[in-house]
């Protein structure tokens, strides 16, 4: 992937009205919106769910979990 297709993460606001409607597909816990990392975080599954272009991955498949670094841009 070269540097013109990597998905923007942190550069497109998240919704608010879609942070509160949104909740973990783990633990059905609230998520925290990191706008720096670009991520969706659930404390209670320890994990980190990426937001690609103003969207959330919800796939616990595609998350970080907690104690990985975040991906860097």
């Amino acid at each position: 992937m070269t540097t013109t297709e990597t998905p923007l993460r942190a550069s497109v606001p998240l919704d608010p009205l879609l942070l509160e409607i949104l909740v973990c597909p783990v633990t059905r816990e609230k998520l925290r919106y990191d706008a720096a990392a670009g991520e969706l975080v659930s404390e209670a599954a320890g994990l980190a769910f990426p937001v690609v272009d103003g969207i959330p991955v919800m796939l616990p498949d595609e998350a970080r979990r907690l104690e990985e670094p975040p991906i860097a841009d």
